[in-house]
C-alpha cells in the first residue's frame, strides 16, 4: 500500500510541475487579449499654479446685460395730463383698462410714478418713467432691471 501511495504522489507531483499555467510567469494567457479584463488608462491631472497677480485677473467677467427690447408705437396718455415724452419705459401690457389700473397702484405703492398709454393697437402699456433722450431712458431701463428683479422683462417704447 505503500508502493501505491508514493506512486500516486510522485505522478501527482509530476503533473502538477509540468503545468506551464501554475509556474509563476509563464502564462500564456494575455489579459491585454481578452473580451471581459479592460485596462482604463491612468488618468493624469494637470493643474496650474497662478501667481497672486494672476489669481486677480481669474475673476469671471460679468454676464453681459440681455439686450433692451424696443418697439416704436403711436400711443397716447389714459388719464394723465401734461407733457409728451418720446421714449417711455414699459413695465406692463394689458388689454384691459381696469388690469392696467391695478397695476399702477400696485406699482405706486412701489415706489414708481407710473403712467398709462394706450397703444394704437389697443393696448393699455403702463410706463415708469420717461424721457426725451433716448440715453437717459436706456440707463434707467438698466437700473430697473438690476433693482427690480421682479420687472427684468422692462422694455423701451419709442413714440411716433
Amino acid at each position: 500500500m505503500n508502493g501505491k501511495l508514493v506512486l500516486v504522489l510522485g505522478a501527482a507531483v509530476l503533473v502538477l510541475s509540468s503545468c506551464a499555467s501554475l509556474r509563476k510567469g509563464s502564462s500564456r494567457f494575455d489579459s491585454s487579449d481578452s473580451l471581459y479584463v479592460k485596462e482604463e488608462p491612468a488618468k493624469v491631472e494637470v493643474r496650474e499654479s497662478m501667481n497672486v497677480n494672476q489669481v486677480a485677473d481669474a475673476r469671471p467677467e460679468p454676464a453681459p446685460e440681455p439686450a433692451i427690447v424696443v418697439r416704436e408705437e403711436r400711443v397716447t396718455p389714459v388719464e394723465h395730463t401734461g407733457p409728451s415724452y418720446r421714449y417711455y419705459i414699459i413695465i406692463g401690457s394689458f388689454q384691459v383698462l381696469d388690469n392696467a389700473r391695478r397695476f399702477r397702484t400696485q406699482l405706486t405703492e412701489e415706489g414708481f410714478t407710473p403712467m398709462m398709454l394706450e397703444s394704437e393697437h389697443g393696448f393699455f402699456r403702463v410706463s415708469v418713467a420717461s424721457y426725451n433722450d433716448e440715453l437717459e431712458a436706456r440707463a434707467r431701463l438698466a437700473e430697473i432691471r438690476r433693482n427690480y428683479t421682479q420687472y427684468s422683462d422692462v422694455w423701451l417704447l419709442i413714440s411716433m
